[in-house]
């Protein structure tokens, strides 16, 4: 798995860089400190995973996030918060980021995250799951690939907060089952990530119950 590393703070970045480095199977491809350095980076290095802080020298890290997935559509981005408030998280979502990773987590919990969110997990807690769904914006639907009662079920516990193999557990079918699931409601919802998803499940009203 590669690893771009976008925050400013330079202790913080080499200390990330050495850890996730030393992890099996892990590999930072690059640091940058602006969002300049990270479009370049993201161009050229082909990461898997991106860990953005959502404030930086030269711009809005969350505001970006859109451009910079359009460099590289597949990149997992996991937004490094201090303490961001409930709209920036939001709009982070809305913007199709993967989750996020408080910065005063320890290193293994930030190696975690990122291992997560390169597995396609939605890289969020429960709890704060639960309290920014209902904030999501909610509009008119646009015309999709209709679901299948089967990928609502999915959805729901994806709302619920529940991991690829707790959703398999309580479906009973297994992780290869859900993982596909989740690849074909995604791909009828137009959403690169479960929260991506979960977003635009809200704006369409497919999540009544939040």
């Amino acid at each position: 798995m590669r690893v771009l590393i976008v925050d400013d703070h330079e202790v913080l970045s080499a200390s990330l860089a050495v850890v996730l480095d030393d992890q099996p199977g892990l590999t930072v491809v690059g640091v940058a400190g602006t969002l300049a350095q990270a479009r370049r980076l993201l161009a050229t290095s082909a990461p898997d995973v991106l860990l953005l802080d959502h404030r930086l020298p030269d711009g809005d890290g969350v505001a970006a996030i859109g451009e910079l997935r359009a460099i590289r559509p597949s990149v997992a981005v996991v937004v490094l918060t201090a303490s961001a408030a409930d709209h920036v998280l939001v709009a982070a979502i809305e913007a199709g980021a993967a989750g996020f990773v408080s910065k005063t987590r320890s290193l293994q919990e930030v190696t975690s995250a990122v291992r997560a969110a390169a597995a396609g997990e939605a890289v969020i807690s429960p709890e704060m799951l639960a309290r920014l769904l209902p904030r999501l914006q909610r509009g008119g639907s646009t015309p999709r690939g209709e679901l299948t009662e089967r990928e609502r079920e999915v959805l729901a516990l994806l709302a619920d907060g529940l991991s690829n193999a707790a959703i398999a557990g309580t479906l009973s079918v297994s992780v290869h089952t859900v993982r596909n699931h989740i690849a074909n409601l995604s791909a009828k919802l137009g959403a690169h990530s479960k929260l991506e998803a979960l977003s635009i499940a809200v704006r369409d009203g497919l999540l009544p119950d939040l």
